[in-house]
């Protein structure tokens, strides 16, 4: 998969230390005009439906897993790649120097309306719901999130890329 961008969330990130590998999917959900986001009522921002893999799980199972708990919505089918980002981050556990995550993001479909959500913990917390929301409102408040929240939520910064990156798309 074509690789998108590269993320520093802190200057000298040591990427060649010990290394906590993630990866996750992301689904790009359109209706009309309207992205399928995930909205954080306590954070105030917008991240793409989405999350890590479960041991032995492959992309699409993945992406239909997160895409379910996250929003309630069934995965009808991927209908493309948009690519990848790789995001490094110095390590929040003292026996590892560095993290790394890499965020794949497809483009979805999904079968019927949004439904009953199943999240984590964390998730619940952070008070996630989804919603429609078109890129430049998404990208409106993701901007004055990141400008005005210190420190904002860590994956601000990648989700405005793709956002602008759609909305670039979407222009031509």
């Amino acid at each position: 998969m074509k690789l998108l961008t590269t993320i520093y969330r802190q200057e000298n990130v040591n990427i060649d230390g010990k290394t906590i590998f993630r990866e996750a999917v992301r689904g790009i959900v359109f209706r009309d005009d309207k992205l399928l986001m995930i909205y954080s009522s306590v954070n105030g921002d917008y991240k793409f439906p989405g999350g890590g893999f479960e041991a032995g799980e492959l992309h699409e199972e993945a992406l239909r897993r997160e895409i379910h708990e996250e929003s309630g919505a069934r995965l009808a089918q991927i209908t493309g790649e948009l690519g990848k980002t790789i995001e490094y981050a110095n390590a929040f556990d003292d026996d590892f120097d560095t993290y790394k995550q890499v965020s794949y993001y497809y483009f979805c479909e999904i079968n019927g309306e949004i439904g009953e959500l199943d999240l984590d913990d964390y998730e619940e917390e952070l008070g996630f719901q989804p919603i429609w929301v078109s890129i430049e409102q998404a990208l409106e408040i993701n901007r004055k999130v990141l400008a005005e929240s210190n420190p904002a939520p860590w994956w601000t910064r990648r989700e405005i890329f793709i956002l602008e990156l759609l909305q670039k798309r979407n222009r031509n």
